[in-house]
């Protein structure tokens, strides 16, 4: 139970009045009824299968108890749907949009606005990836029937209170063919086998030194190998973790504990679908696992830029191997 003791003084008229609590009762608050932790969640490729052209947001906000959509506390994602021919504005109070083309052909669009000397025009396709820094909304126009996945951070900017005077980066354009010979590069490397993930991290070059695609998110192409048992590891970050491409047989095992062999006790198993998505809570232990005879991939989004600068990262492996080759 919450104790508020008593300060002995009232408050002044335009004051708040303090509380004070037991250290005990308080050091932790995230728990439920307070601080509401983060919760399991998958969504289904259904969502966006089919329907007229919409911004579908995976929104947690009422289990996590803060102003909505937000999928976490500092990250909103969605997916977007778009009909050939149609367009839709991705507009956000945020400082960081992320985008990936899970699907289809098209054109993004955006003024110039204040703080930006140059409006930008760029196609997409399947497979691109783009970063757009704060700024005016940019349409999003289809040629043929499209989806993307869009991440923002504006739940942290409402959380603080704050609006962008101005953008942080310049935006960021990683097609498809490069992220597919980097990957070609990353399979033929016969040490890449020995780490604990078999990935590329996306970055932007004004962020040398957290090696992340802005100042606030992390973004990460995954393969998954046939036969694949990742060992688990964690992070203080929170993952919004797209699917791909799977076959059936692909799932994560996530759980707050690792027994003396290094596997997740009594872990939640998240069965994957390509075009679905799932969150990964922050500090869980996680790992995925390939039984489906084929390559799985997958896109992971983090608050892990900030969390980075904050050096609150925390990131651990089990099982004996490290994050680097």
């Amino acid at each position: 139970m919450t104790q508020t003791l008593p300060t002995g003084a009232a408050s002044h008229d335009g004051l708040a009045a303090p509380e004070i609590y037991d250290y005990r009762q308080a050091a932790n608050p995230v728990r439920p009824g307070l601080t509401e932790p983060i919760p399991y969640h998958a969504w289904p490729a259904a969502l966006h299968a089919r329907g007229p052209t919409a911004i579908l947001p995976l929104d947690l906000s009422g289990q996590l108890g803060c102003p909505g959509p937000a999928t976490s506390p500092a990250l909103a994602a969605h997916f977007v749907r778009l009909l050939a021919g149609e367009g839709s504005k991705a507009a956000a109070l945020a400082s960081s949009s992320l985008f990936y083309v899970l699907r289809g052909r098209g054109r993004l669009e955006r003024p110039a606005g204040a703080g930006s000397s140059d409006g930008l025009e760029l196609p997409w396709a399947t497979g691109d990836l783009f970063v757009l820094p704060a700024g005016e909304a940019p349409l999003l126009q289809a040629q043929e029937e499209s989806v993307l996945y869009w991440v923002h951070d504006g739940p942290l900017l409402t959380h603080l209170g704050v609006e962008p005077s101005r953008p942080r980066f310049r935006p960021l354009h990683v097609p498809a063919e490069r992220i597919e010979a980097e990957l070609a590069h990353l399979l033929a490397d016969p040490s890449a086998a020995r780490s604990n993930r078999m990935s590329l991290l996306l970055g932007h070059p004004e962020f040398p030194s957290s090696r992340t695609v802005s100042h606030t998110l992390w973004a990460m192409v995954g393969l998954v190998p046939d036969g694949a048992v990742q060992p688990p590891h964690r992070h203080q970050s929170v993952a919004l973790d797209l699917i791909i491409d799977c076959d059936p047989g692909c799932y994560t095992l996530v759980g707050t504990e690792i027994d003396t062999t290094g596997a997740i006790r009594n872990p939640h198993r998240i069965d994957w679908e390509p075009g679905g998505a799932f969150i990964t809570p922050p500090g869980h232990w996680h790992a995925h696992v390939n039984e489906s005879g084929r390559m799985a991939r997958l896109l992971p989004i983090q608050d892990a830029g900030l969390h980075t600068y904050l050096r609150s990262l925390d990131i651990r492996f089990s099982g004996g191997l490290s994050g680097q080759s």
